[in-house]
């Protein structure tokens, strides 16, 4: 049988805890850009999280790499436009979840980074 060593426990913890807290970074920022961002509950949060990771894993290195030179001519800003459209995409993909347009994706996915960013590396150098 092969049993999961510690260290894998661990990462699964530190995943599951980073999952949640984006969540709630999430459900809170739907609380506050109301009625432009509007998510009905937390798990709905949860679930646009998960789907948010799964289409950044899968579908967003794919765009990177298609729309290179475009990222290079506008020297990585493009970056953030690719960040908007994985927002809206994972929102099509989850109900239970309205953004008004792209403007308030591109809001909604800047402050959700950077909160959840913030609270991640707060997180990590505690422990």
């Amino acid at each position: 049988m092969n049993t999961p060593t510690l260290a894998k426990k661990i990462n699964r913890m530190r995943f599951i805890i980073r999952l949640l807290i984006t969540a709630v970074v999430a459900y809170g920022l739907s609380m506050i850009l109301k009625p432009h961002i509007v998510i009905d509950s937390y798990g709905t949060a949860v679930i646009f999280v998960l789907v948010l990771g799964i289409l950044n894993a899968i579908i967003k290195p794919l765009l990177i790499i298609l729309t290179l030179p475009i990222t290079i001519i506008t020297l990585g800003l493009f970056l953030l436009v690719i960040n908007v459209l994985m927002v809206l995409l994972a929102g099509k993909f989850v109900s239970g979840i309205h953004i008004d347009g792209f403007l308030w994706a591109f809001i909604f996915g800047i402050l959700l980074s950077f909160i959840s960013s913030t609270f991640s590396n707060f997180r990590s150098n505690e422990g």
